[in-house]
């Protein structure tokens, strides 16, 4: 929380994060290898400097889970329905142990195909990809992936939802140092970004969204039960359709009006699909892999040396920091950890 006054904070180690983390989400009756998987995703967050999708993001499991939208002990079932195709059927827990489960099958599959696609099925998600594709890439992997949420954002040009704010990851590694990885919702911002400001009491700007009655609102709770909007306009939306398409139908899983409708009010996170795609260079390249991979390096220094900013540096930057120093969570939200630990409610 770069910026957060002290006095507003509570200072943690990282392993107290993760501690944290695990005992809200074991209290909250989630089995140790899903709580053991969603509190490194949250961890990931924290560390990487990225608020949204740390912590806070316990709030959102643990009302998910009070939902009984999420099967708390669901045993993931692996499958492969064709030779380069991994399938996992997560059985409505949370995405993390699914994907768990289907990574290494899928990282064998790429370095013998060359390129191989998981689709996690009837899972639950409501973190970040990155945390996905930047664990392909340590496998010398290029990785894409794609997951509907619930119907929350508008079309461009409209003000009714139909897509989820539907998140794009794209990974490619960069030997010896840290991969080129970003993540971002084709919606204008991140739900749980609103969701933070609602918190804190501060108004987000017009751009994002619309209330109810379809009128742009600086007002964040407006938004949240009204429409986000996509960012870029027609070009968010065309991406935000193809999300919906490819994690979607294409694998058999919930469009994201399909999985509020299946939420029925409830107020759970998402329920659907997840496509992920994995390349191996090596694959297309055999021996010359290394030298274009070079080539590629000449591209990132031709940004950097401008004074452009790689998508990504941030979060590495927070990372180097919190990796020494910790992490400061605001201390409202970690009253409300601690209540939800000590088995309370936030």
């Amino acid at each position: 929380m770069s910026g957060a006054d002290p006095a507003d904070t509570v200072a943690m180690t990282l392993d107290e994060v993760r501690t944290l983390s695990r005992s809200v989400l074991s209290g909250a009756g989630l089995s140790a290898d899903h709580a053991a998987a969603v509190a490194e995703t949250l961890v990931s967050g924290e560390r990487d400097g990225c608020g949204s999708h740390g912590v806070y993001r316990l709030l959102v499991a643990t009302r998910s889970i009070a939902t009984g939208r999420v099967s708390k002990d669901a045993v993931p079932v692996v499958s492969e329905p064709a030779q380069a195709l991994v399938r996992v059927d997560g059985g409505g827990g949370f995405a993390q142990l699914a994907f768990e489960r289907g990574k290494p099958l899928l990282v064998e599959k790429a370095r013998k195909f060359g390129i191989a696609a998981l689709a996690l099925n009837n899972v639950v998600h409501f973190a970040a990809l990155w945390p996905e594709v930047e664990a392909l890439t340590e496998q010398g992997l290029v990785a894409l992936a794609f997951t509907p949420s619930h119907a929350w954002v508008a079309p461009a040009g409209g003000t009714e939802p139909v897509f989820g704010t539907n998140p794009i990851a794209f990974g490619w590694p960069r030997p010896g140092r840290e991969p080129f990885v970003f993540d971002f919702a084709t919606s204008a911002v991140a739900r749980g970004e609103i969701e933070l400001h609602r918190r804190a009491g501060k108004p987000v700007p017009d751009s994002w969204g619309y209330d109810a009655d379809g009128n742009p609102t600086t007002d964040a709770a407006a938004v949240l039960s009204g429409a986000m909007r996509t960012f870029g306009g027609h070009k968010g939306s065309a991406l935000a359709a193809m999300v919906e398409l490819i994690a979607g139908p294409l694998i058999g899983d919930m469009t994201s009006k399909e999985s509020m409708a299946a939420d029925d009010g409830a107020g759970g996170s998402p329920l659907g699909g997840e496509l992920v795609l994995a390349i191996d260079p090596a694959g297309f390249l055999g021996a010359g892999v290394a030298e274009h991979l070079t080539r590629a390096e000449a591209m990132f220094e031709a940004i950097e040396t401008q004074g452009a900013r790689l998508p990504g540096s941030r979060r590495y930057a927070a990372r180097r920091r919190s990796l020494v120093e910790g992490v400061r969570v605001p201390a409202s939200l970690h009253a409300d950890l601690m209540a939800l630990a000590q088995g309370g409610k936030a």
